[in-house]
């Protein structure tokens, strides 16, 4: 019998983990004003019920697609939500335009999904999935504390 993928996780990795992942206040994971900054080429900015205020840049929107294929990919590269491929190391490599979508709509009251350029259109950001993954200092801080990592 094989036992590969099997993984035994401490009671402190446990604790943190249930942490990292319970449920945000209602005015954490709604937003008040929502602005995607497309002719500006800036990216996305939030301002939340709760009063705090989130951006992200389109190029790490891109890499925390959380569309299946795309969190697949970075699993198996050990990557986290956010964080780019590494360089390739070729001596002359293809040029790769910035990150930017040709537009964004709603989905629902829950989310947005960008179309990008490069032809991608399948993840769904839902505002949970934001929230979380907040860029500002004051989260990847909280996100240190909480799980040792950040977000």
């Amino acid at each position: 019998m094989s036992h590969e993928g099997i993984r035994f996780v401490t009671k402190e990795e446990e604790q943190r983990s249930a942490e990292a992942n319970r449920p945000l206040p209602r005015e954490a994971v709604t937003p008040a004003k929502v602005r995607v900054l497309i002719t500006e080429g800036k990216g996305l900015e939030i301002d939340w019920q709760d009063g705090h205020k989130s951006s992200w840049n389109f190029a790490w929107l891109r890499e925390a697609c959380p569309c299946a294929t795309c969190v697949d990919e970075r699993k198996q590269e050990g990557r986290r939500a956010g964080e780019p491929k590494s360089k390739s190391t070729e001596l002359l490599p293809m040029y790769k335009p910035p990150a930017k979508p040709s537009g964004a709509h709603m989905v629902g009251r829950y989310a947005l999904q960008f179309n990008w350029l490069d032809g991608h259109g399948a993840g769904i950001y839902s505002w949970d999935y934001l929230r979380r993954h907040c860029t500002c200092t004051e989260c990847i801080l909280q996100a240190m504390e909480t799980t040792g990592i950040p977000s």
